[in-house]
């Protein structure tokens, strides 16, 4: 169950959207929502009623369209304008009329931008703070209050800022949120003022982090420490300029550093998960390097961690990627040696023992082909295929013969450009040809082999090229300079990517196009797949 004493607030939907490039649409909204409920975040902020239409209309969409199990919505807004009396203002009105249970109100808390932000007089400001938090809790709303500019407020007239929350909270707000709007602010300085504003207050207080110091996640924790009871964050740290705290992070480090258990274990074993489906949804890809919820968080290539992996992996992680619902993986390089070919081996399902001839066979061999520019980090399948010949110690061919390749480009007199690629393969001794044309070579020749084989191996009608990479190698200039090929394939389900190398970049290419064919025709006989052999295929 989650810790009720600590409050999880989760602002994606609001600050989060702020964040350059992101545009999300009210169904994108709807399934973040989703995911973030299945998260276990106690609030979701779902945006800004009444001042953005798209928000406006998520919380109508949102009555018959959401159903949360675990989180309650709420609804961001400001306080009634200067001057104008709360029951009347449109905004205010704009707030209710959302029907969410919680309403977020955001209120000044720095003396210069009350008096040249709002243009009104300090105790204006407060009078509206007030009045706005007890009209809302009045209309049965359970009201938080954003205090704006909080820490550099209280730097410049503590006690005003003092009195932000103090009135805030006596009109019924149901946690005052500290917020570090600029992003300045570093741990020590938030740990202390955190804890002044409860011991002056005796208030109940939250916090809220931008990360422009780089230390909006563990400003966050400070701020527990001092007495915080509401934490507010965006999924990845998404927001405008460097981000809002990483939510996930937070959630990451309350639970398995903190001990303070605010989603459950099966709830906090969905992070990764909950963290990959909301990229998707932003199309904002996920930074591998994220903590507990990045690709690379559980990734090893060093040769002396792999070396200990081997013996105990809690020696090189902080903990279990499984808590998370992350894997532990290891990248094969010139690095890595012998223990990182065998932890990957059985990572793939394959039985090795431990500094086995076969082992160093293929870590000898990884070491060279790394020293011609290979590069196996990002290419697992075109490393599973040099595996098995090595630990069968003969060439893994797959069940069709090339005999030959050729690629054209012409430019039309209309100016298009024209690409066409034939393969001649042979299949079980059966001669074979195929052309196909796209929009480069690499394209016309992955059609090609498509025209060629779908029809006798139908498992390759779903292979699908979706990334192509190229890079020029060693130190040599020019068009002579050899090029390393990185090639990602998925079949709807998987991801895998493979490498080629040569001086001719459609040589490269061609290699690793070879590499995607052969390890999908590879799934009949890879541990744990059965043993069909490929004959059946070509039988067909």
């Amino acid at each position: 169950m989650a810790e009720e004493s600590l409050q999880l607030y989760d602002t994606t939907l609001r600050d989060g959207s702020q964040q350059e490039g992101m545009v999300l649409t009210v169904d994108d909204k709807l399934a973040v929502a989703r995911h973030l409920d299945a998260l276990g975040v106690g609030f979701i902020e779902g945006g800004w009623p009444g001042a953005v239409p798209r928000d406006t209309e998520f919380f109508h969409r949102a009555r018959t369209e959401l159903t949360l199990d675990h989180a309650l919505l709420a609804a961001f807004g400001a306080t009634r304008r200067a001057g104008v009396p709360v029951s009347t203002d449109p905004q205010v009105r704009a707030l209710l009329a959302a029907g969410t249970p919680v309403i977020t109100l955001v209120g000044k808390s720095h003396t210069g931008h009350v008096q040249r932000a709002l243009r009104t007089t300090l105790a204006e400001n407060l009078a509206m703070i007030g009045s706005t938090v007890r009209h809302l809790v009045h209309a049965g709303r359970r009201v938080f209050l954003d205090a704006e500019h909080y820490f550099d407020g209280h730097r410049l007239n503590r006690d005003y800022a003092l009195a932000v929350v103090r009135t805030a909270a006596e009109a019924g707000a149901e946690a005052v949120v500290l917020c570090d709007t600029n992003g300045g602010s570093l741990p020590d300085e938030v740990r202390e003022i955190v804890a002044d504003t409860i011991a002056m207050t005796g208030a109940p207080v939250g916090i809220h982090c931008h990360d422009d110091t780089g230390c909006a996640v563990a400003n966050s924790l400070a701020a527990v420490d001092a007495g915080a009871v509401h934490v507010q964050g965006t999924a990845h740290g998404y927001g405008e300029r460097c981000g809002n705290a990483d939510l996930f992070t937070v959630i990451g480090n309350l639970v398995l550093k903190k001990d303070r258990p605010v989603i459950g274990p099966a709830q906090l074993a969905g992070l990764s998960a909950a963290g990959l489906a909301i990229s998707e949804l932003t199309g904002i890809p996920p930074r591998r390097t994220a903590p507990y919820v990045g690709p690379s968080a559980f990734t090893h290539k060093a040769g002396l961690h792999a070396s200990a992996l081997r013996v105990d992996p809690d020696l090189y992680q902080h903990t279990d990627p499984e808590r998370v619902g992350n894997v532990m993986r290891t990248l094969v390089s010139d690095m890595g040696g012998r223990s990182s070919v065998e932890l990957k081996a059985r990572e793939l399902g394959y039985e090795v023992t431990a500094g086995s001839e076969e082992v160093a066979r293929a870590a000898a061999r990884i070491k060279d082909l790394e020293s011609d520019g290979y590069s196996f980090e990002s290419a697992d399948a075109s490393f599973e295929l040099l595996l098995r010949e090595e630990l069968a110690g003969t060439p893994d061919e797959p069940p069709f013969q090339v005999d030959s390749w050729h690629v054209s480009v012409a430019r039309r007199k209309d100016g298009d450009v024209h690409t066409e690629a034939t393969v001649r393969l042979r299949l079980d001794g059966v001669p074979l040809a195929a052309s196909g044309s796209g929009n480069g070579p690499v394209n016309a020749l992955d059609r090609a082999l498509h025209q060629a084989l779908d029809p006798y191996f139908p498992q390759l009608a779903r292979l699908e090229l979706v990334d192509y990479r190229v890079r020029v190698l060693t130190g040599e200039t020019g068009s002579s300079a050899a090029a390393r090929v990185l090639i990602s394939y998925s079949d709807g389900e998987r991801r895998w990517g493979t490498v080629g190398v040569d001086r001719n970049t459609v040589t490269a290419s061609w290699r690793a196009l070879l590499d995607a064919v052969h390890y999908v025709l590879l799934d009949d006989v890879r541990p744990g797949r059965g043993a069909t052999p490929l004959a059946t295929a070509l039988a067909g």
